[in-house]
């Protein structure tokens, strides 16, 4: 286990910061990439819905505030659920992959922000982005994360029946959520031995544990009135998946959330590296800006470096 608290070391130096917002600016200020496929994960209609929640838009209003001076798309009403498959160049791909979940308190998704940013940021370093447009907002009668979840596991199921035809090493499938995407990942590295609805076809046959998940800025990881133990839908188990979180120790989701979750995987043996900085809020997906957690993708990459999960194999 890796804890770094309020790190300024060295290899945070000026010079270095400097380089990866400038390389992080230039992936930005680019058109970001379009998806090589758009897969409906629910062919015949998501499980339960009744199609009364509204027209599928962006909710971004003009006195939203923007992030690193660009505006941030707020998907709401999403009833119809897809996964869009982003490539890396072929002389850059690994074989691995991660699902991207995109956060928005389960009531709308950033879709840019949190979604195709960070999905060029994939491909990047070699991973294949796999975006997860996921049901939002919470529907009436259900826990906040109930369909979302459903959405999680069918889709990593298809990613890793396809695995093959599409590149992927199926036993490098991994999860990165932010805010209410991490709670997303992390209940799907709890909720992974029964699918939450009923069988569809053989992507429903294959396993959809993650093979490693990284939480960024995570909500909702411990009960809300007994915040130094773990919420039961992302309750830790020794088979929990090798964990990589980053956070803002002013964060006012509360960074708490994030130390006791972490405080569980080290007790069930289950690997974690966590970085907390000192600063830099919430919210920032991987924009740059003068905050050292604007270093988080190159400390990300360094863990998944570590565990082979960037081998070209």
């Amino acid at each position: 286990m890796e804890i770094e608290i309020g790190f300024s070391g060295p290899v945070e130096s000026s010079c270095s910061v400097g380089l990866v917002c400038c390389a992080l600016v230039t992936l930005l200020h680019c058109h970001a990439s379009e998806p090589v496929k758009v897969i409906e994960l629910w062919p015949n209609g998501a499980p339960g819905e009744k199609g009364n929640i509204g027209e599928e838009r962006d909710t971004t209003k003009p006195t939203d505030p923007l992030i690193a001076g660009k505006p941030v798309i707020r998907l709401g009403n999403v009833s119809k659920p897809t996964i869009g498959i982003y490539r890396p160049p072929a002389d850059k791909r690994t074989g691995a992959a991660t699902l991207v979940f995109p956060g928005g308190g389960y009531h709308i998704l950033a879709m840019d922000l949190e979604g195709t940013e960070v999905c060029d940021w994939l491909n990047s370093i070699g991973v294949t982005g796999v975006l997860l447009k996921y049901r939002v907002p919470k529907r009436e009668g259900l826990e906040k994360h109930a369909a979302p979840l459903q959405d999680a596991q069918r889709a990593l199921g298809l990613v890793r029946e396809h695995a093959k035809e599409w590149g992927i090493d199926p036993q490098r499938i991994g999860v990165l959520g932010f805010s209410a995407g991490g709670h997303l990942a992390a209940a799907l590295s709890k909720n992974y031995d029964e699918r939450t609805y009923p069988w569809m076809d053989d992507a429903d046959k294959v396993s959809c544990r993650p093979d490693f998940q990284i939480l960024l800025y995570p909500g909702g990881l411990t009960k809300k009135d007994e915040g130094n133990e773990v919420a039961p839908e992302v309750a830790v188990t020794t088979n929990t998946p090798p964990t990589f979180i980053a956070m803002a120790a002013d964060d006012p989701v509360r960074v708490e959330t994030a130390l006791f979750y972490t405080l569980a995987l080290k007790n069930a043996k289950v690997p974690v590296e966590l970085h907390v900085y000192p600063t830099g809020g919430h919210g920032y997906g991987l924009r740059p800006s003068k905050e050292l957690i604007t270093n988080w993708p190159q400390r990300a990459a360094d863990w998944m470096r570590s565990r082979a999960l960037l081998d070209r194999r």
